[in-house]
C-alpha cells in the first residue's frame, strides 16, 4: 500500500539531492536535473522585469531589478525546500497514511532536525534522512555565498576601472578616443592583457554558476557586458584601422571574449553558431561604424586604412561575438548603450557615454560632470546632472 507514492516521493527527494549539489557543488555548466534552477532564476526575473516598467527613468529602473539575484538565491532554496518536504512527505504515506499528516511530519523534520514530531505515526529512519538533508543542504548554502560574492567582486573591479577608460556606458570607439587624447595609448596591449585574464575567469564562473548573471553592477551606468563589448569593440577597430600597429593582445582578447559569451549563452541553452562566416549580416550597420571612425579621426587616431576598408575586417570580427552579446544585454537589461542593440524591457534608445569636463587653471569654474544622455529617445528628455540620478529613457 502507497508504494507508487513512496517511489515517486523517493524520486522527488532523489532529484532534489542530486540538483542540489550539482548547482552548489560540481563546477560544471548546468545541463541536466540542475537546470530546473535556471527555471526558478528565469521566473523571479520576470517578475522583475514586470515591475520594473512601472518606472519611467533608467536609474529607477535598475534600482528595481537590482535586488533580483538575491530574491533568486532565496528562491532557489525555497524550492529545494518545498521539494524535499513533498518528496519526504510522499515517503512518509506508508506509515502516516496520509499525505496531509506525511507533509506535516516532514515539515518538523527539515526544520526542526526532527526535535519536534506531528503528523501521525513516526518513521524514524525517514524523519532522521529528512533533518540530516536539510542541514547539509543549508550548510552548502552557506558555503556556496562567499564564491558567488568572490566572482562577483572579481568582475566588477575591473568594470569600475574601465569607466573612466571607456565611459559610462562603455563605448568601443570611445575607449580608443580617450587613450588617444590623453596619449596612452601604449597602455592598450596591457588593458587587454587583464581583459582577457578577466573574461577566462567570468567564463568559468558565470557558466558554471547562472545565478551570476542576475547580479547587477553597483552602478546603474556601469555593466560588465558593455564593458566587455567596448573592450571587444575597440580591439576589433584597432586591428581593423590600424593593422601593422595594433598590439598581438588585440587578437588574444577578442578570441577570449567571444569564447565567453558564447559558453554563457550555451549554458543558457541559446543556440550558438560557433563558426560564423565573416560576410555573415550583423546587426550593426556601416553607418554607425562610419561616424564613430570620423569621432576617431577627429581626436587624431592614427589610421592606416579608411572606414570602407576596414569595415570588411571589423565586420569579420564582430560576427563572432554580436548576436550572443545583443542576447545578454536584452535578456538582463543592461544600460542602452550604444552598439549593444535594442532592449525588449526597455524603450528604444542609445545612449551617447559624457566625458569629464577637462580642468585647468583658468577653465570655467562652473563645469559640471553630466549624467549620460539619451539620443534618439521616443520621449522627451532634460538635460540632468549626475546628482540628480534622473535621466529619462
Amino acid at each position: 500500500m502507497y508504494v507508487l507514492e513512496f517511489i515517486l516521493g523517493l524520486a522527488i527527494v532523489v532529484t532534489t539531492i542530486t540538483g542540489t549539489l550539482f548547482v552548489l557543488v560540481l563546477p560544471r555548466q548546468p545541463f541536466g536535473i540542475e537546470r530546473l534552477t535556471l527555471l526558478v532564476n528565469r521566473s523571479v526575473r520576470l517578475v522583475f522585469v514586470g515591475l520594473s516598467h512601472l518606472a519611467r527613468t533608467y536609474e529607477k529602473r535598475d534600482a528595481i531589478l537590482a535586488p533580483t539575484a538575491p530574491v533568486a538565491l532565496l528562491s532557489q532554496i525555497l524550492f529545494w525546500a518545498a521539494s524535499l518536504v513533498l518528496g519526504f512527505g510522499l515517503m512518509l504515506m506508508p506509515t502516516t497514511h496520509s499525505l496531509w499528516w506525511g507533509i506535516e511530519q516532514a515539515l518538523t523534520s527539515l526544520f526542526t532536525v526532527g526535535t519536534i514530531h506531528v503528523g501521525g505515526p513516526t518513521n524514524t529512519a525517514i524523519d532522521i534522512w529528512a533533518g540530516a538533508t536539510w542541514v547539509i543542504v543549508v550548510a552548502l548554502q552557506i558555503a556556496y555565498l562567499p564564491t558567488l560574492y568572490g566572482a562577483f567582486s572579481r568582475r566588477e573591479a575591473l568594470v569600475a576601472m574601465l569607466e573612466s577608460r571607456a565611459g559610462a556606458p562603455a563605448w568601443g570607439p570611445e575607449l580608443l578616443a580617450r587613450h588617444q587624447l590623453v596619449g596612452i595609448l601604449d597602455t592598450l596591449p596591457d588593458l587587454y592583457k587583464d581583459w582577457e585574464t578577466w573574461a577566462a575567469d567570468v567564463a568559468e564562473s558565470h557558466s558554471t554558476y547562472p545565478i551570476l548573471l542576475l547580479f547587477r553592477s553597483p552602478e546603474p551606468w556601469l555593466s560588465w557586458m558593455l564593458g566587455l563589448l567596448a573592450v571587444l569593440d575597440a580591439a576589433a577597430l584597432q586591428l581593423a584601422l590600424s593593422p601593422s600597429s595594433a598590439p598581438s593582445h588585440a587578437r588574444l582578447v577578442l578570441r577570449m571574449g567571444f569564447t565567453l559569451t558564447n559558453r554563457i549563452a550555451t549554458s543558457l541553452g541559446w543556440e550558438v553558431n560557433f563558426d560564423p562566416r565573416p560576410d555573415q549580416p550583423i546587426q550593426l550597420t556601416f553607418a554607425e561604424f562610419q561616424e564613430a571612425v570620423a569621432m576617431l579621426h577627429r581626436v587624431g587616431f592614427v589610421m592606416e586604412r579608411t572606414a570602407e576598408e576596414a569595415w570588411p575586417d571589423f565586420h569579420g570580427w564582430r560576427v563572432n561575438y554580436e548576436e550572443s552579446m545583443y542576447h545578454l544585454t536584452d535578456r538582463l537589461s543592461a544600460p542602452p548603450a550604444k552598439w549593444s542593440g535594442a532592449r525588449h524591457n526597455l524603450p528604444e534608445a542609445s545612449v551617447e557615454p559624457h566625458r569629464p569636463p577637462h580642468r585647468h587653471p583658468g577653465s570655467n569654474p562652473d563645469a559640471t560632470f553630466e549624467a549620460p544622455l539619451v539620443v534618439n529617445s521616443p520621449w522627451s528628455f532634460r538635460r540632468r546632472s549626475r546628482s540628480s540620478g534622473d535621466v529619462k529613457t
